[in-house]
């Protein structure tokens, strides 16, 4: 069982490694929707999301060993470059449909690149199949309490930072970085409302909450395409979610693409699909009762492809 104390060891290990990434107030949000909202800036990160958080943390915790895992990209990209800095050899399953620009950036690190599948969940059974047949070591992008503790980590920055916090907006996919924002938050202040945010197009935490199981859901074609794919079977992600996260909402294709646009207009912001959807919720009103409070979105992202953004209108 993962803990806050695992998040505070997975903070003294990640100084010097990831960034401390900034908090921005964001007047036009504030004026939108009433809250007083604010922006985590998790895109500024290195390697361009919050996933090296975790990826870097697992690393350190538990050294040595040849690694495989599976990704959309931003995992990938964590994984490539704290391999890199360890001299770990890096063996990296994406599926053939992984943004063009996570896919050039991996191209930079010294990694067995391996392209399989049209979907997350196809990667991740190739890179399952790779761990048996060659005896690597498997590293989930989330379901793992090292990555988990990991991914805290940016709760324990958010905090420090903005101590009022009263909601926190959190992408999700499998679950690992609201898993450890929550954990984190609840323990400093079990008041705090922790509010997850899918793609309504790839929307498996949603499904398997509203089920009390995780099931088997839709995975269709997504800007977030970070938070697409379904949640594996045992995944320690889930119960973390029953438990800590208050309430999940989805957003359409059409509001993620509204959202990036908007941060790139309003902040002169580049950020991914992935990292877009708290925004998205609060531009069309789908989180309540959050007037006269103090809300923050986590940007998770910016790694996305220019073609991408010519395509929804951005630039």
């Amino acid at each position: 069982m993962i803990t806050p104390a695992d998040i505070l060891a997975a903070r003294r290990r990640l100084a010097g490694v990831v960034a401390a990434t900034p908090i921005e107030h964001s007047r036009p949000l504030s004026a939108h929707c009433g809250a007083d909202a604010f922006l985590k800036l998790e895109c500024a990160q290195l390697t361009g999301s919050f996933k090296l958080r975790g990826a870097a943390n697992a690393l350190l915790a538990r050294p040595g060993g040849e690694l495989v895992t599976c990704s959309a990209g931003n995992h990938a990209l964590g994984v490539a470059h704290a391999a890199g800095a360890a001299g770990l050899a890096a063996t990296i399953v994406l599926p053939e449909t992984a943004s063009p620009a996570k896919v050039a950036a991996l191209g930079r690190y010294p990694v067995r690149l391996v392209r399989h599948g049209a979907t997350y969940d196809e990667a991740e059974a190739e890179a399952r199949r790779l761990e048996r047949a060659e005896g690597l070591r498997f590293l989930s992008p989330y379901n793992d309490p090292d990555v988990i503790a990991g991914q805290g980590t940016v709760a324990v920055e958010m905090l420090e930072q903005l101590p009022a916090a009263e909601v926190l907006l959190v992408a999700v996919g499998g679950g690992g970085l609201i898993g450890g924002v929550a954990l984190w938050a609840k323990a400093v202040n079990p008041a705090i409302r922790v509010v997850g945010v899918q793609a309504a197009n790839s929307a498996a935490m949603i499904a398997a909450l509203h089920a009390g199981q995780i099931v088997p859901a839709p995975d269709l074609p997504t800007l977030a395409d970070g938070l697409s794919g379904g949640i594996e079977a045992g995944s320690i992600t889930f119960p973390l979610a029953q438990r800590l996260v208050d309430e999940m909402v989805a957003v359409s294709e059409e509001q993620i693409a509204a959202a990036m646009r908007w941060l790139l207009d309003e902040h002169h912001l580049v950020v991914e699909g992935s990292g877009a959807v708290g925004v998205a919720a609060l531009l069309y009103d789908l989180v309540p009762s959050i007037t006269g409070r103090r809300v923050v979105a986590l940007l998770s992202g910016r790694n996305v492809a220019t073609s991408t953004l010519r395509q929804i209108g951005a630039v």
